[in-house]
């Protein structure tokens, strides 16, 4: 999960962060909280496209989550 601060928001450091999963540790996955349209909104914005629904999390709660993957060829 990536977490930014309300007062940290708009600085970079999401970027910052999504750039070094990418890069580094190769992680190309990420589900995110159907409801968290900032958070959605954000992936989409750096390059993620949606692969996939659920209707529930991965606790079985119902949370409808977004399956979203990284384009290796952006």
């Amino acid at each position: 999960m990536l977490f930014v601060d309300a007062e940290s928001r708009g600085k970079g450091f999401g970027k910052i962060a999504v750039a070094y999963i990418i890069n580094t540790l190769q992680i190309y996955k990420v589900d995110v909280n159907q409801q968290n349209m900032q958070a959605v909104d954000f992936y989409l914005k750096q390059g993620y496209q949606q692969k996939g629904y659920s209707e529930t999390d991965g606790m079985g709660k119902p949370y409808p989550l977004l399956h979203l993957e990284y384009s290796i060829n952006k």
